[in-house]
């Protein structure tokens, strides 16, 4: 790694270890009801939205009225947004003239935008109008995100307390979440990349004459105000159909740098309000740790493999009796180097973000496995926004779980007694995700006239459509791009899996935070497990590990495609 490289990757870990602690404060106070800086000033906007709404702020729910609220918020957002994408060409806001979406196509957009997924099989700059970008996705990017903080927070609230009934009030969690913390913070981050050169306007495309003296449409529209919620409420989905490898949506080092401290600052600093409301940091920081372990280990490995040239350009080279050396540069975005490109795909596949500045499936078949690790963790590492810290609670409570087994004691989390009830809901969280990806992907495998018109044959063609359904249905949206996914079968299948993937970890998500919250806490003894200690680390990401990784899978895909490469074989 070059100076350069390591600097810039220190610079990246401290400023994010620096912010833990203060946005962690900050969230936890938002999501408490107490005073801060803040709330004076957007308080009249809260109860006034109250009122409106017929809200009783003061009145909590039981886990199932949160859940029941959950859906009826996903399905009112679906249908307002399948609507504007059936009926934009006749909408305002449409300098384009662009078309209405086809059926299956705006079915796949509202549910991918719906669950936080952001897969796009479209052409943001050409298939849609200003106002669907506006109304629609920027709006439910803003719903998307708040849910998942809400559900981070409820399971929370589960662990924290005891003898109660109640989770919390969906209704207020998610205005907090949007008013006090995703909408400042894409202020901020909007201010900023219009400064740095992203556009934030209403007009239609521009006609130029380029040096080469041709004619060329330059797009434009609101792009700053999505690309802000799209990275820090890890979104995903661009303006652009390049994403942040468009200068319009990522223009500078500097934009992209902070694009990439953005997508983690959420999910890291929820570990801190999870150790805050629940009396102990510590466990918080334990649980950030086995985090950026797997992050940063991932990232090395990824850079090392990155640092080795494609082995047939070799064969090519030598064959012509020229001497090739150096890294492997293909897809990779030259305007910030090989290092951002690689340690943004790290942290937008492990982060559920989606957001790309290089062309995933131009990276080594093994930076590809790592990529698709990341995400059949289910954006765990740091992790989305709420998805990412109570995906990962899973993983605690099943570490917690075995631990208590291993040693012949009664489960327990921080006085929370692992019951049969928490475990089945956590079982089913963690199988969803698996279940989903290695069934469709092997009833497409199924379809002969799907498979024979891959581009891709062999075995980077299976990791392409791997990739597919890993990324739905863990709510990444990032993609391989080596297929049309633009079919009524995959928009069909692939809107399937993105509801699913979410609602069927959310559910039981929230039926553990009231199972937990209506249990008398068992006080911590010497004989208590000890779950904030290196020990506990390593067995939960020993844990991760097992229930996370399917290697079969790989080693049909990226593994295989790895060996043929190394063999001088075209895969």
């Amino acid at each position: 790694m070059s100076i350069a490289d390591l600097f810039q990757f220190l610079m990246y870990v401290t400023l994010l270890i620096a912010t833990i602690k203060p946005m962690g404060w900050y969230i936890t106070r938002v999501f408490s009801g107490e005073e801060f800086w803040l709330r004076p000033k957007i308080a009249k906007i809260e109860t006034t939205f109250y009122k409106i709404a017929r809200i009783r702020p003061d009145v909590e729910q039981h886990w199932i009225t949160y859940i029941a609220c959950l859906l009826i918020f996903h399905a009112v957002g679906f249908v307002v947004l399948y609507a504007i994408l059936r009926l934009q060409a006749y909408l305002p806001f449409n300098p384009n003239h662009v078309a209405n979406l086809s059926p299956d196509l705006a079915l796949n957009t509202a549910i991918s935008f719906l669950t936080n997924t952001n897969w796009q099989n479209y052409s943001g700059e050409i298939s849609l109008s200003h106002l669907s970008q506006m109304v629609g996705l920027t709006v439910q990017n803003f719903f998307s995100a708040a849910s998942g903080m809400v559900v981070a927070i409820a399971l929370i609230r589960g662990f924290s307390r005891q003898e109660k009934q109640t989770i919390g009030n969906f209704w207020v969690d998610v205005t907090r979440a949007i008013l006090y913390v995703l909408l400042p913070l894409s202020i901020i981050l909007a201010i900023f990349l219009i400064w740095q050169g992203v556009p934030q306007n209403f007009s239609g495309d521009i006609a130029v004459t380029t040096l080469e003296q041709k004619n060329q449409m330059i797009p434009q529209g609101p792009v700053a105000a999505q690309e802000a919620i799209k990275i820090i409420g890890t979104n995903g989905g661009g303006f652009f159909n390049t994403n942040s490898s468009h200068p319009y949506e990522n223009p500078t080092p500097l934009s992209n740098f902070l694009q990439m401290m953005m997508m983690a600052i959420i999910g890291a600093a929820l570990t801190n309000v999870f150790g805050r409301m629940i009396g102990d940091q510590r466990q918080g920081w334990a649980i950030f740790t086995a985090m950026a372990c797997l992050l940063f280990i991932h990232a090395g490995l990824m850079y090392y493999f990155e640092q080795q040239p494609n082995p047939i350009l070799q064969q090519m080279a030598a064959e012509n009796n020229i001497i090739l050396t150096g890294i492997n540069m293909e897809g990779k975005e030259v305007r910030f180097g090989l290092f951002n490109s690689i340690f943004y795909a790290n942290l937008t596949t492990a982060t559920a973000t989606g957001a790309v500045n290089a062309m995933h499936s131009s990276f080594m078949p093994l930076s590809g496995g790592i990529m698709l690790w990341n995400m059949m963790l289910g954006g765990i590492l740091i992790g989305g926004a709420g998805s990412g810290l109570y995906g990962m609670l899973l993983f605690v409570i099943l570490t917690a779980f075995i631990a208590g087994l291993m040693v012949g004691r009664t489960p327990e989390y921080k006085g929370n007694k692992l019951q049969i009830r928490e475990i089945k809901m956590t079982v089913l969280a963690t199988l969803v995700i698996p279940f989903l990806i290695l069934s469709f992907t092997a009833l497409t495998l199924y379809r002969p006239d799907i498979t024979q018109n891959m581009a891709n044959p062999s075995a980077h063609g299976f990791s392409e459509l791997l990739y597919f359904y890993t990324s739905t249905a863990t709510g990444n949206g990032s993609a391989f791009a080596g297929f049309n996914a633009n079919t009524p079968f995959f928009n069909i299948t692939g809107a399937v899996v993105m509801l699913l993937g979410r609602l069927l970890v959310m559910i039981p998500v929230l039926a553990i935070a009231g199972s937990l919250a209506a249990k008398r806490l068992s006080p911590i003894t010497v004989g208590s497990l000890p779950t904030h200690n290196f020990t506990f680390i390593i067995l939960l990401i020993g844990v991760i590990f097992v229930f996370s990784l399917l290697l079969p899978a790989l080693a049909l895909g990226p593994i295989a495609e790895h060996f043929l490469l190394i063999s001088a074989t075209p895969p």
